[in-house]
């Protein structure tokens, strides 16, 4: 599977007292490519359908460079491991003008039975997809 990019707005809401984006937003950005990733082969309501939800297990990032209300940054996300039962992206967050890296960040987490709450092994559509 491609790796999924998206431009991110900064908003005066995301910045802190500093005048720089806030880490908590980075944590927003991850959620939506996570989510634009999962739609390209196996979207929610699909996996909701078929009784099942993803959940998040961690997050690690590293904050490299600070981001300004004037920056337009690009993430990129990509599936980086994928086992039985647990999936890890990678992600980083881009000036594309400048290739400057401002944050790192991988993510690793699992499909549950949303009846049980208990894990499953990756859905059959995200695994042939990531094949």
């Amino acid at each position: 599977m491609d790796p999924i990019c998206l431009t991110f707005p900064i908003r005066t809401y995301d910045i802190d007292f500093a005048g720089i984006v806030s880490n908590i937003v980075y944590i927003r950005w991850l959620e939506d490519l996570r989510v634009e990733l999962l739609a390209r082969s196996y979207p929610l309501d699909r996996m909701v359908a078929d009784g099942l939800g993803p959940v998040l297990l961690e997050t690690h990032i590293a904050y490299r460079d600070a981001l300004t209300i004037h920056d337009r940054p690009e993430g990129r996300m990509s599936v980086a491991a994928i086992g039985r039962v647990r999936w890890t992206v990678a992600a980083e967050f881009v000036s594309p003008g400048t290739g400057r890296v401002h944050a790192t960040a991988r993510q690793t987490g699992l499909f549950v039975r949303l009846a049980t709450r208990r894990p499953v092994p990756i859905p059959d559509p995200l695994r042939a997809a990531l094949a």
